[in-house]
């Protein structure tokens, strides 16, 4: 059972964490939902499309133009608060690496944390356990938020990986988060190349065995568009595929830009899995 605001999920229930970014400079939608309006507009269609989970970010994840905690906060906070306002029972998530910036987005109503880098503040999962919210334990390669990994290299990538996020995980519950809150993140992209991240895909099983729940963050990212030689816009079908695989492979939460394909996909990967009935079922019987 994965807990997070006021909604319980199952084991094998699929999960939509739809992206929503308040910046300028975002490298999917170049700032398409930096303004009130249509950030409000792209979370009510996520809800209706099928998003359990709002992820509000005030940082783009590249290099680019330095961005104050305050900045960050400005951009965030004061948004969550919308969203609360607006969708009681919604689970917010902010991506933020910073604990001053967690704790004021948790005074604004948010549910979950998403520290995308690593515990890189390690005050971050303090500040989870002290307002009782999530938690998204990833692995980020110890490189420096907003840098891009060079030549980095590992003896095992999925060892390193479960390493730093089981770690990460277990110091969280020392700490006093609810074990239930908890998720890890392989980082896709996050401190690795290209086939790092497709091993990490490939082997994503290792983490699930965990017991853990697993978040995937594939969206149109580097590692599908360079295994496909795509630009970020034709990156759609490459991410779905990843997607059906990491599915079949036991992650339950899914990051995403695209909120209603993802559902599609999720769907019918759990009815061939046999975890749910198809929507309808006349073929054959009428």
């Amino acid at each position: 059972m994965l807990r997070l605001g006021k909604r319980e999920f199952e084991a094998h229930e699929p999960v939509i964490m739809a992206i929503v970014n308040r910046t300028p400079d975002s490298f999917y939608d170049q700032g398409a939902t930096f303004r009130d309006e249509p950030a409000l507009a792209r979370v009510e269609q996520a809800v209706a499309d099928g998003a359990a989970i709002i992820d509000i970010g005030g940082v783009k994840a590249g290099p680019g133009e330095e961005v104050s905690a305050e900045e960050e906060a400005r951009r965030t906070v004061g948004f969550v608060a919308e969203v609360r306002g607006r969708f009681p029972d919604v689970v917010i998530s902010v991506d933020t690496w910073r604990a001053e910036v967690g704790e004021a987005v948790c005074e604004a109503g948010a549910d979950l944390l998403n520290d995308a880098w690593g515990g890189v503040d390690p005050r971050l999962a303090e500040v989870a356990a002290r307002y009782d919210v999530g938690l998204v334990c990833t692995h980020a390669g110890g490189v420096e938020p907003r840098t891009r990994p060079h030549r980095v290299t590992y003896d095992d990538v999925m060892a390193d990986i479960l390493r730093v996020t089981l770690g990460l995980a277990e110091r969280a519950v020392e700490l006093g988060v609810r074990r239930d809150a908890i998720l890890i993140d392989p980082g896709h992209d996050f401190g690795k190349n290209t086939r790092h991240s497709l091993e990490a895909t490939r082997r994503l099983g290792e983490m699930t065995d965990s017991g853990w729940p697993v978040l995937v963050s594939l969206s149109n990212k580097d590692f599908v568009g360079e295994t496909l030689d795509k630009p970020v816009k034709e990156r759609v079908l490459g991410t779905l595929a990843t997607t059906a695989v990491s599915a079949w492979l036991g992650a339950q939460v899914y990051r995403v830009h695209e909120v209603a394909e993802t559902r599609q996909v999720l769907e019918m990967v759990a009815a061939i899995a046999g975890h749910r009935p198809p929507a309808v079922a006349r073929r054959g019987l009428a």
